[in-house]
């Protein structure tokens, strides 16, 4: 059976639907049609740009030598300017990496959860969350199913305590148009209560196991190309669940 997989809980929130149907129809979908690169790349250049105060200009030239093709190589270096505007003014304590936990629900079903890094800044520590989707980012219910979740997995950690998660968003307002970055506190965003957070994600499971249902029945249907396992995909001419 060709392998199903929810990458993050970013992507689960997005994609959630009110009709499990339309859910398991987009993961069959992601299944046959993977994504095809990461943004592995931006958060190193996050990380540099941020921790070592590298050069922008040292930054971008790193990107153009590694990333080959053409219109990969555009996309990240629009992105990677308005990382390094908005943490230029920034002067950390230290900048640290985050091992990935899992949010787990349902039968047997385990969403990675993985954030780029924390920084400290006069005792208080940051969570920047990176949303690299350039048309239809997290909105409305779907952002408080995310931030609901986040928060339930922050929360349950004694060393984020009192953290500051903010939502970095390098959305444009069409596919034609630049990226801009909106800094959106996600403290700011209201909360799903537990009995709507359990419905949406009963729905999400119903989804899911049907795409699995689909899956097991057609043991033909297999990924187009190959790709490695790396819970933060993204691409914009790709399937809504990797962005």
């Amino acid at each position: 059976m060709a392998k199903l997989r929810v990458p993050s809980l970013q992507h689960l929130s997005r994609n959630w639907k009110n009709d499990s149907g339309v859910i398991s129809r987009d993961l069959v979908r992601l299944v046959k049609n993977p994504p095809m690169f990461n943004y592995n790349s931006v958060y190193s250049a996050a990380f540099d740009l941020l921790h070592f105060k590298q050069p922008l200009e040292e930054v971008m030239e790193g990107i153009r030598r590694k990333e080959k093709r053409e219109l990969v190589r555009k996309n990240f270096l629009e992105i990677v300017p308005l990382i390094h505007d908005h943490f230029q003014n920034v002067s950390p304590d230290f900048v640290n990496p985050v091992s990935s936990r899992m949010y787990s629900f349902g039968q047997d079903l385990s969403v990675p959860f993985t954030p780029p890094l924390i920084y400290g800044v006069g005792g208080r520590l940051h969570f920047p969350w990176f949303s690299f989707w350039r048309v239809n980012p997290l909105r409305d219910e779907n952002l408080s199913l995310f931030t609901t979740l986040v928060h339930e997995v922050l929360e349950d950690d004694p060393d984020f305590d009192d953290i500051v998660f903010e939502i970095l968003d390098f959305s444009a307002n069409d596919s034609k148009s630049a990226r801009t970055l909106d800094t959106l506190n996600a403290a700011d965003v209201p909360r799903l209560s537990n009995s709507r957070k359990r419905e949406m994600l009963e729905t999400f499971v119903d989804g899911y196991n049907k795409a699995k249902a689909i899956l097991e029945a057609d043991p033909n249907i297999k990924p187009e190309k190959d790709t490695s396992d790396d819970d933060r995909y993204s691409d914009d001419a790709q399937p809504d669940l990797f962005g």
